[in-house]
């Protein structure tokens, strides 16, 4: 059994004052629910997840008491390709028909503040400055950069066409391109990675609703068919998240094992996507990801970008929303936005940033802590 999403619906990443996280993700579901031309009675599933928000399940005080199965998704960055994954299965395995995916946050000002007790870690970790996720990032780039000759012009690539593509989206939370100067001169956060290098935790809502494909032109004129909805973690070797220590043979990444897997269920490659979202928590991690996700080698990014290969007009499109860099990052919903970007590329009412050429196919990759990666390939 196939799975269609006929369903989506986004509440504007950024800073909402006058709404709460859960007050957010019922205005993400019920644009959701409209898109598909139904109601939240007809839901038979929902799965669901917020970090700082509140709990998922609580929606149902605000969308209605029907007496669904909800079930809380928790899963760092990686929350909503998880909680995908679970909808999918649910529906492809015949359970059910219809249901819900809906991811939303409220964070704090400021840098994510975890602890290490929280992560299997012991106190050192945390006094050397590593729970602070910057410390990480900056540490991973500048091994990538020695070690495959990429350089800082690259990094500023990368932001430049985030801040140029947030400026052609409406939902946006940075809608203001940056020059090459205005990202080159901002201050220094964590070598090599400055301010406008980094994503902001943020706030926003997104939810989807999907079906069987069998039945899904019941709700909608142009489904988007999910081909497959694949998670992994990490294996021993690879140097995420909060890991502790480094071995000293080198394993591949969670991006590695489950874009291979999402790639051989789907029965494309790399080739065959038109579109793709990839995580940008910040721009050395869209820099990798291109790789590990098998759309070039390792190295190559230096001329892709310097090329504009992943600008909305190049041969594969990156993040033609902005990404995490222009839109921010509220943990329960980044992951949907991503696949609510593909589902606007793919029928085609992007607007401003639409990819030319009628895409057939679209990917996703979400990256979160302590090494999870997901990863969904959706075609028309």
């Amino acid at each position: 059994m196939d799975v269609a999403i006929v369903g989506v619906g986004l509440h504007p990443f950024g800073r909402t004052a006058s709404m709460s996280g859960l007050e957010q993700g019922a205005a993400a579901v019920r644009s959701a629910l409209a898109d598909a031309g139904t109601d939240f009675k007809a839901m038979q599933f929902a799965f669901g997840g917020s970090q700082d928000g509140g709990n998922a399940d609580s929606l149902v005080n605000l969308l209605g008491l029907t007496g669904l199965q909800f079930t809380n998704v928790a899963n760092g960055c990686a929350t909503g390709g998880s909680s995908l994954n679970a909808a999918y299965s649910a529906i492809k395995s015949g359970q059910y028909d219809v249901g819900l995916v809906v991811g939303f946050d409220k964070h704090a000002r400021g840098a994510f503040n975890p602890k290490p007790k929280d992560w299997g870690l012991d106190d050192w970790y945390g006094e050397t400055g590593l729970m602070l996720t910057t410390q990480y990032f900056g540490m991973k780039i500048q091994r990538y950069m020695h070690d495959h000759g990429i350089s800082r012009e690259t990094l500023i690539r990368v932001a430049e066409k985030a801040y140029r593509n947030g400026s052609l989206t409406p939902t946006a939370w940075r809608k203001t391109a940056l020059s090459w100067e205005e990202i080159d001169n901002a201050p220094m956060v964590s070598e090599p990675l400055n301010k406008y290098m980094f994503c902001s935790p943020a706030e926003g809502g997104c939810a989807l609703v999907v079906c069987r494909s069998d039945i899904a032109h019941r709700f909608h004129p142009k489904p988007i068919y999910l081909k497959t909805a694949v998670v992994r973690s990490r294996n021993y070797g690879s140097f995420e998240v909060f890991s502790p220590s480094q071995p000293p043979e080198v394993a591949d990444s969670p991006t590695v094992t489950a874009s291979t897997a999402a790639f051989e269920l789907a029965g494309v490659g790399p080739s065959d996507i038109d579109v793709a979202q990839l995580q940008d928590t910040e721009v050395g991690a869209e820099i990798m990801h291109m790789a590990e996700n098998g759309f070039c080698a390792h190295g190559e990014q230096e001329q892709w970008l310097a090329e504009g290969a992943t600008d909305i007009n190049g041969r594969l499109p990156v993040n033609t929303d902005g990404g995490c860099l222009a839109n921010g990052e509220p943990v329960g919903a980044s992951g949907l936005r991503q696949v609510h970007e593909i589902c606007m590329q793919l029928r085609g009412d992007a607007g401003e940033r639409q990819v030319a050429g009628e895409p057939q196919v679209g990917y996703t990759h979400v990256y979160g802590a302590p090494g999870i990666s997901g990863v969904n390939i959706l075609t028309r």
